[in-house]
C-alpha cells in the first residue's frame, strides 16, 4: 500500500490516450506489441506537446510479449524517436500489469527519482507467441552438440510426430489447472449470481459503451491508427455491440462447464489487440511546464486471494482496503470503473463488497458493508464491450476514469481490477481543477 504526498512531489496523470481496442484477428491482426506500443506513445507525444527530453522514463505492461523483444517499452521508445537516454523498462503482473506500470511510476515520481514519467500497456492477441513442446526444445537443443551424419541419425530417430504439435498458450492456472472462466463459474456458484444476471449486466456494458461511442466519450481517449498496407483509420473499438440483446445472449451455449455453467462468450471479455498510454508528472513539474492535470494519484494497494477459490475476487479484497487506508468510503466515491474479466466475475465482487460477513471475516474491518452505486459504476461500459488487451487494460481504466471525473464533475475515484494468480488492485485518485 502507498500514500503519495499531498505536496510538490505527488504524481499527477496530465493526460493520455489509447489506440482502438479491437477483437484479435481483425484490423490489428498484422500487427506487434511493438507497432502498438509505438502508436499509443507517438500519440500521447502529439496530444500533450511534452517535450520529449523532459520525460525521464517510460514503462510498460505486456503479458505475452514478443519472443524476440522482451522490452517492448524500450523498443517502442526508440521507435517513437525518443531520445536514446530515455530509459524503459516492461513489467507482467497479468490482467494489472497496466496498473503495475501506473503504480511503478508513480513511486518513482513520489521519491524524486523521476519528475516526467510515461506509464503504459499493450497486447496483441493476433501476434501470440506459439510455443514449441518440452520434448522438441530439448530435441533443438541437442542439434548444436551434432557433428556428423550419423549423430543427425540417431538424432531423427529419437523424433516422434507429437512432439511437432504446436502448444498454444492458454489462459490457465498453474497452480489450479482451472482457466479463468472455469474460475467465473465457480465464484457464480458460490455466490449465488444466475445467468440471466450475468446476461443482463453483459447488455448493460454494451449498451453503455454503445451509447458513449456515440456522445463522443469515449473518442476522447482514443488516437486513430491507419493499417498498413491500405491505411485505412481506424478510430473507434470494434467489440461494441449495439445490437445485443437478452435473447441473443440468452442463446448462448455454457463457454467452460457444459451443461450447467453460466459463463459464456457473450458475458465473457473476448481477446483484443490495443495499447494504451498516460503521461504522468510531479504536481511541480506540472505548473513549471503549464499543465492542467486531469487527477492526482492518492494511494493504491494490491492484494492476494486464493487461486482456486476467488481466483477473480482481488477487487474486494483490494477496494475496501484502499478506502480504509486512505479514510474514505463508497459514499465519497463519485466514478467507479472495475475491470469486466466476466460479468459473473463482476457481479461476484459486487456480491462480496455487499457482505457483512466477508467485511468481517475476509477483511477484518468493523461496520457494515456499503451498497455498491451502480449508477457510478461503469457507465462508459467497460472490459466486456470495450475489450481486454490484458496488459492496457489498467491504463484505459486510470484514463477513463479521470475523463469521467472531469466530465461528471465528480472529485473521487476509485479503481479496481483482477487478475491471474489471486490477485487485485484498488488505486483513488482526486480530480484536479
Amino acid at each position: 500500500m502507498a500514500v503519495f504526498p499531498d505536496d510538490e512531489r505527488s504524481p499527477v496523470l496530465i493526460d493520455g490516450c489509447r489506440t482502438p481496442f479491437l477483437r484479435y484477428r481483425t484490423e490489428f491482426r498484422d500487427s506487434t506489441t511493438y507497432d502498438l506500443a509505438r502508436i499509443a506513445l507517438k500519440g500521447l507525444l502529439q496530444k500533450t506537446q511534452v517535450p520529449p527530453e523532459a520525460i525521464r522514463h517510460t514503462i510498460f505492461g505486456c503479458v505475452m510479449s514478443e519472443p524476440n523483444m522482451s522490452n517492448v517499452a524500450r523498443e517502442a521508445v526508440i521507435g517513437a524517436g525518443l531520445p536514446r537516454q530515455v530509459s524503459a523498462h516492461t513489467v507482467a503482473m497479468a490482467c494489472i500489469s497496466g496498473g503495475q506500470a501506473i503504480t511503478q511510476a508513480a513511486d518513482l515520481i513520489a521519491r524524486g527519482q523521476a519528475d516526467v514519467v510515461v506509464a503504459g500497456g499493450v497486447e496483441c492477441f493476433s501476434n501470440l507467441p506459439i510455443l514449441v513442446r518440452r520434448p522438441l526444445r530439448r530435441k533443438l537443443l541437442e542439434m548444436k552438440k551434432l557433428k556428423g551424419p550419423m549423430d543427425y541419425l540417431r538424432w531423427l530417430r529419437g523424433m516422434h510426430l507429437s512432439y511437432l504439435v504446436p502448444e498454444i498458450p492458454d489462459v490457465m492456472e498453474f497452480s489450479t489447472g482451472l482457466n479463468m472462466g472455469q474460475s467465473s463459474d465457480r465464484m457464480s456458484a458460490y455466490w449465488g449470481v444466475s445467468r440471466e444476471e450475468q446476461d443482463r449486466y453483459a447488455l448493460r456494458s454494451h449498451q453503455l459503451a454503445a451509447k458513449a461511442t456515440r456522445e463522443g466519450l469515449l473518442a476522447r481517449e482514443i488516437v486513430p491508427v491507419p493499417v498498413p498496407p491500405r491505411f485505412q483509420v481506424v478510430q473507434k473499438d470494434n467489440g461494441i455491440r449495439e445490437d445485443a440483446s437478452l435473447e441473443k445472449l440468452a442463446a448462448l451455449p455454457p463457454a467452460f462447464y457444459s451443461p450447467y455453467g453460466t459463463t459464456t462468450a457473450g458475458n465473457s471479455s473476448f481477446l483484443s489487440d490495443g495499447a494504451a498510454a498516460v503521461l504522468l508528472m510531479s504536481a511541480a513539474k506540472a505548473r513549471e511546464l503549464g499543465y492542467r492535470p486531469l487527477a492526482r494519484l492518492l494511494n493504491y494497494t494490491y492484494v492476494g486471494c486464493s487461486p482456486l477459490d476467488e481466483l477473480l475476487l482481488g477487487p474486494a479484497y483490494a477496494a475496501p482496503k484502499v478506502l480504509a487506508d486512505t479514510g474514505l468510503n463508497l459514499t465519497r466515491v463519485d466514478t467507479i470503473e472495475f475491470h469486466e474479466a466476466f460479468a459473473g466475475q463482476i457481479l461476484a465482487n459486487i456480491r462480496a463488497l455487499e457482505s457483512d460477513r466477508f467485511r468481517r471475516e475476509n477483511l477484518g474491518l468493523k461496520g457494515s458493508a456499503e451498497e455498491v452505486p451502480m449508477d457510478r459504476f461503469n457507465l462508459l461500459g467497460g472490459s466486456l464491450s470495450v475489450g481486454h488487451p490484458f496488459g492496457a487494460t489498467g491504463v484505459r481504466l486510470l484514463l477513463t476514469c479521470a475523463n469521467r471525473l472531469r466530465h461528471e464533475n465528480g472529485s473521487i475515484g476509485l479503481i479496481a481490477s483482477c487478475a491471474a494468480g489471486g490477485h487485485g488492485l484498488a488505486m483513488l485518485i482526486e480530480r484536479l481543477d
